[in-house]
């Protein structure tokens, strides 16, 4: 029996975290109207038309990304979470029948198996809202989390964003007393 080397432990540790990543590796969704489709760091030029409006910061803060700015962060969510008990799932939002990007759907899960978590968000561009697209992105990755045996599902919702409270709803989360950063914590726990 040898000894591994250094190197030999480095990579297997790596392959390791990739394998852990890779446990919620994002699909290809599809709904009715919508393709759910892993984020890609090529997605940010469009992407940063289709989230160029200030109004969309309203409630979140901060100010619409630069191409640039977004093609490095695109980078970043795609080499995954540098916590190897944390995965990164994000999707862009293509209407099917435009073929067209429209916004974004993610998630963040963590925790073990048995009591894994996602926090998840939404944002679709000011052209394509009141179409009943969020809601529908949002309905397609809770499904999705369910099949990864996601117990819990959280969203954080500023409390006079009635619209993404809409899509919350439409999800199956409801409100709790919770504040988080001064938005109000949104809840659908396994089997909700």
């Amino acid at each position: 029996m040898t000894t591994p080397t250094a190197a030999q432990v480095s990579d297997q540790r790596s392959e390791t975290r990739h394998q852990q990543h890779d446990a919620h590796h994002p699909d290809t969704m599809r709904t009715d109207r919508l393709l759910l489709l892993p984020l890609l760091v090529e997605h940010a030029g469009e992407m940063a038309v289709v989230l160029g409006d200030p109004e969309l910061h309203a409630f979140i803060g901060g100010a619409p990304a630069h191409p640039a700015g977004l093609r490095a962060r695109y980078e970043r969510l795609a080499a995954g979470s540098p916590d190897p008990d944390v995965s990164w799932c994000n999707w862009v939002i293509q209407l099917r029948d435009e073929a067209c990007l429209v916004g974004t759907v993610q998630a963040t899960v963590s925790g073990p198996a048995d009591e894994r978590t996602a926090e998840i968000a939404w944002v679709v561009g000011t052209p394509w809202q009141g179409r009943g697209i969020a809601s529908e992105a949002a309905r397609g990755l809770v499904a999705w989390l369910g099949r990864q045996e996601v117990r819990t599902v959280i969203a954080h919702i500023h409390p006079e964003h009635r619209a993404s409270a809409a899509v919350a709803t439409a999800a199956g989360l409801a409100p709790t007393s919770i504040r988080h950063e001064g938005e109000i914590r949104w809840v659908r726990a396994a089997g909700g």
